[in-house]
């Protein structure tokens, strides 16, 4: 596509991206739009030698962009031929990429749920659809990239879909089944499950498929409940962060975002058991080694949330933990879509079965006071079992004292950039709060860049809706704009929607077409103002 636009104010790729909303795009699937020159020719591609921050914050949905960069043996599409582009990314996305990484991790994660069910020579099965398959096997796991011994791992695909809003139900009755089968197999002593439905379509403006998901969920739960209590197996119903519970802004205003709601925490068994109140999702990984009758490592500083002694339903106690993906807990019926869905299994669960909420935000899942929680913080401390400081935290505390304006990959590449005659990108998302970052780090990078000297500094931005007000990214990058305007450095050359650019499913059709974005500037040309 090679439409110009001429843009009304001086902020010309913010004006742009209102000019898409005009036309019925929204910030999460955004069409790449491309700042060019008189010529029509793109403005600030990467090109050969050229020096690459991205600083995206989470990771998992970054691997595959940054793959076909860095990666020799990439060859899932076809790259540019003799394009070596230099990259540093904020964190460790995974530890197989050629990058220099600005917050390594500070330490490996023992000790995890997984790995000590493991470590008493134990099988365990672990059961989702490929939406959620990272977050089941990779951060529940204390970030353990492969399987721990007696460790079984099932991904069942997720619906090859434009939206998911066409079909609610996704893949859940194939892992239901997948649960089921593998409940009569005696030899697993621990099935951890994730029903990803109610989150993944929390992020899509379509309210009735929202509730069509979460009475999916709600079915589903009940036939692995059923089957569960005929194979004699403990159940934990829990979630990892709430999300359409609370759906709506105060001023009535969608919000398709995480929340900061507390989770319901269930456990089905024959015998009644005691549960405290005042827990987090620290707490789950305890009490389900002691639903085991296994002890808990010195390195689980959470406890558990038994109060009496823990139900015996045989002499070899098996557990299913089932994750409701974005299943948050809020009595208050106002923008609540769960309360207001048909979910006649939960409800029965609460009432006739050991009930108690988890705080699943904030401080409690190592994220900052007050911000809301997400997949992958969620995940992590439900296996983990203690306090998991965030990436961003260390960030916004390097912020605060300065030490990230000394980050050696920072200065990596923009001194090299300088000292090569070459460039620098910044790649990443917009937003004020997302998971995957916050414009406040870009603008730091920014600031950086200015005072290295640095004379060509090219910003490529990504939108997305999640927690946000509709139309926010048009806002955003006016902000971002403004600054490289105040700065007298930088540009925005390049905009795109996160459905495009940050997928974990190898949809490489989608990756593709934005390393062509990067690249070789293919999109809405949108001219620039001299």
């Amino acid at each position: 596509m090679t439409l110009d636009t001429r843009a009304k104010s001086p902020y010309v790729m913010a004006q742009a991206v209102r000019e898409a909303y005009a036309r019925g795009e929204e910030d999460e699937a955004l069409e790449p739009l491309v700042l060019i020159d008189d010529e029509g020719m793109p403005i600030g591609r990467i090109q050969n030698g050229d020096y690459v921050i991205f600083y995206d914050i989470r990771g998992e949905r970054e691997v595959e962009l940054t793959r076909s960069f860095v990666d020799p043996d990439f060859h899932e599409f076809l790259t540019e031929e003799g394009l070596s582009a230099n990259f540093a990314t904020m964190i460790q996305y995974d530890e197989k990429l050629n990058v220099k990484v600005a917050f390594p991790p500070l330490a490996k994660i023992e000790h995890t749920l997984s790995q000590v069910v493991s470590e008493h020579g134990l099988k365990q099965v672990k059961i989702t659809e490929s939406e959620k398959a990272v977050h089941l096997g990779f951060f529940l796991s204390g970030k353990a990239g492969r399987s721990f011994p007696g460790e079984e791992r099932i991904v069942i695909s997720s619906p090859k879909a434009t939206s998911y809003d066409q079909v609610p139900e996704m893949s859940i009755a194939q892992v239901t089944e997948a649960i089921v089968h593998n409940m009569r197999d005696p030899t697993y002593s621990l099935l951890l499950a994730n029903f990803v439905n109610v989150d993944v379509l929390g992020h899509i403006e379509n309210e009735e498929a929202i509730k069509a998901a979460a009475e999916a969920v709600d079915s589903h739960i009940g036939q692995v409940v059923e089957a569960a209590q005929e194979a004699n197996i403990t159940v934990v119903v829990t979630a990892d962060h709430g999300t359409v519970e609370k759906w709506l802004y105060p001023d009535g205003a969608i919000d398709t975002g995480h929340t900061d709601s507390s989770v319901p925490f269930i456990i089905v068994t024959p015998q009644r058991v005691g549960l405290r109140r005042g827990g987090d999702l620290t707490d789950v990984a305890p009490t389900i080694l002691e639903l085991m009758g296994l002890p808990k490592p010195a390195a689980m500083t959470g406890r558990t949330l038994l109060t009496g002694a823990p139900p015996v339903t045989s002499d070899k106690r098996r557990v299913l933990l089932l994750i409701v993906d974005g299943w948050g807990f809020r009595e208050e019926r106002y923008g609540n879509l769960i309360a207001q869905a048909q979910t006649p299994v939960m409800d029965r669960l609460q009432r006739e079965y050991a009930f108690t909420t988890l705080e699943a935000s904030g401080r409690a899942v190592g994220m900052p006071e007050g911000t809301v929680g997400n997949s992958e913080a969620g995940h992590l401390h439900l296996g983990a079992g203690r306090r998991i400081y965030s990436d961003r935290l260390r960030i916004d505390q390097a912020l605060n004292d300065g030490s990230f304006f000394e980050n050696e990959a920072f200065l990596w590449a923009m001194r090299g950039a300088q000292s090569n005659g070459t460039r620098i990108h910044l790649l990443g998302i917009v937003s004020f709060y997302s998971s995957h970052g916050s414009v406040d780090h870009l603008l730091a990078l920014l600031k950086l860049a200015k005072r290295e000297r640095l004379s060509e500094v090219y910003v490529h931005s990504m939108l997305g809706r999640r927690g946000e007000h509709p139309e926010s990214g048009a806002r955003y990058i006016e902000s971002v704009e403004e600054a490289v305007d105040k700065l007298g450095l930088g540009e925005v050359v390049s905009v795109i929607g996160r459905f495009w650019a940050l997928d974990r499913e190898e949809n490489w059709d989608r990756i593709e077409k934005t390393y062509r974005w990067l690249v070789h500037g293919e999109g809405r040309a949108v001219r620039e103002v001299t």
